[in-house]
């Protein structure tokens, strides 16, 4: 049986609630992926757009991994290929967020402002533990601006809409709660750049300069849904935001190659899906049948993981709703 590595030139691996969770890192992570990093090149994608790539790479180094700067791609990065597209080189650009979001700015060419005033021609918005009111109003004051005769408002852009973030005390608010308390205020939605929109997918592809790649993430509805819409394989990793329940109840669009309980599956053989005449699903050795609209676990198997593959796999092929299935507790609250 293959690995999820096997025929992958490039890993992505998300880095909230997959490598780390606030400071410290996930277990078996670390050592997983520099173990990966032996066979194809590794990439770290993230939507946090609070700090640098390379702030982002010592953080990674710090946990024991082995990282360069260009191993990581940030939301800010792919937010200047959108903000190149719609505002004029070198303009005066409206900044909602942290330096990982204000270098990239200046980087890209673009002179940083934090204040309305300054007749922005585009606003800009990631997260920063940092933000508060007044950095809010300052956005929708330049985004409810216009000039005589114009139609709408200046363009706006956000990094991402992660409504929440993993931290180390918990899940706390994300970019898209702050995001839409600017959209309730001036009536419109961003260009999005993070996932699970395509610009950062196209921006790993250039930095990797390949697409058979492998998406690993914790979260269905940015990096899964993200990596399918980019063509990628994926594999959801139950150490993050999404477990068991949220992957049986996964909607098209948003359901992963490889359902793993910690990243030290990524080397091991990946055991094979059988969907029998009947309808019924094996996975190594669990098997699991649909009686009527109950699911039912005839062999657990030796990895108790197998079997919430299996029912996944009944479900998602069904074309059925998950609610309208009885599913076995055990299988619903499976890594939680």
């Amino acid at each position: 049986m293959a690995t999820p590595l096997d025929g992958i030139d490039v890993v992505l691996a998300d880095l909230d609630g997959v490598v780390y969770a606030g400071p410290h890192a996930i277990p078996h992570a670390v050592e997983s992926l520099n173990r990966a990093a032996q066979r194809v090149r590794v990439g770290y994608v993230t939507n946090n757009a609070s700090r640098t790539d390379e702030s982002v790479a010592e953080h990674l180094r710090d946990l024991g991994l082995n990282v360069v700067t260009n191993d990581v791609v940030t939301s800010p990065q792919a937010a200047m290929a959108l903000l190149r597209d719609l505002a004029p080189a070198g303009s005066t650009i409206l900044v909602i967020g942290g330096e990982g979001l204000t270098s990239e700015v200046s980087k890209a060419g673009f002179v940083v402002t934090d204040s309305a005033l300054d007749k922005p021609a585009a606003v800009i918005q990631g997260f920063s533990p940092d933000l508060g009111w007044a950095h809010l109003a300052e956005a929708s004051f330049a985004l409810n601006a216009r000039e005589p005769g114009a139609s709408e408002g200046i363009p706006w852009i956000a990094t991402n809409m992660d409504w929440t973030i993993p931290v180390a005390r918990g899940v706390a608010p994300g970019n898209g709660t702050l995001v839409s308390a600017v959209h309730l205020a001036v009536g419109r939605l961003p260009v999005v750049a993070g996932k699970p929109e395509l610009p950062i997918f196209e921006e790993a592809k250039r930095r990797f300069a390949t697409d058979n790649m492998l998406f690993i993430g914790d979260r269905l509805d940015t990096d899964i849904k993200g990596a399918d819409a980019a063509g990628m394989k994926s594999a959801l990793v139950l150490t993050g935001i999404d477990h068991a329940k949220q992957a049986l109840a996964a909607p098209p669009g948003s359901r992963p190659t490889y359902l793993l309980d910690d990243l030290r599956q990524l080397h091991e053989p990946y055991p094979e899906t059988v969907t029998h005449p009947d309808g019924s699903v094996s996975v190594g050795e669990a098997h699991v049948v649909k009686r009527g609209m109950e699911l039912v676990v005839v062999r657990e198997g030796t990895h108790p993981l197998d079997a919430v593959r299996a029912a996944c796999t009944l479900i998602w092929d069904s074309g059925l709703a998950i609610y309208g299935f009885t599913v076995p507790e055990r299988l619903h609250s499976y890594g939680m």
